[in-house]
């Protein structure tokens, strides 16, 4: 489901590793990032980038 940007994100029920469910509620901006495999080229340039851009989420606030 899609978002605008500033938009207050709903509260994610899933499954974790272990099929346990866990609940997150989003109090403060959040960044969620999800990445469909290991060790793949795109998704590793994007994890880099994100690492790279923390500081700038730091300073605005961002979980």
């Amino acid at each position: 489901m899609p978002l605008e940007p500033g938009a207050d994100a709903p509260t994610i029920t899933a499954p974790n590793q272990d099929g346990e469910d866990r609940t997150l509620e989003f109090e403060t901006p959040t960044v969620l990032y999800f990445y469909p495999r290991d060790d793949t080229p795109g998704c590793t340039v994007e994890a880099t980038q994100f690492q790279r851009e923390l500081e700038t989420y730091r300073d605005a606030g961002v979980a």
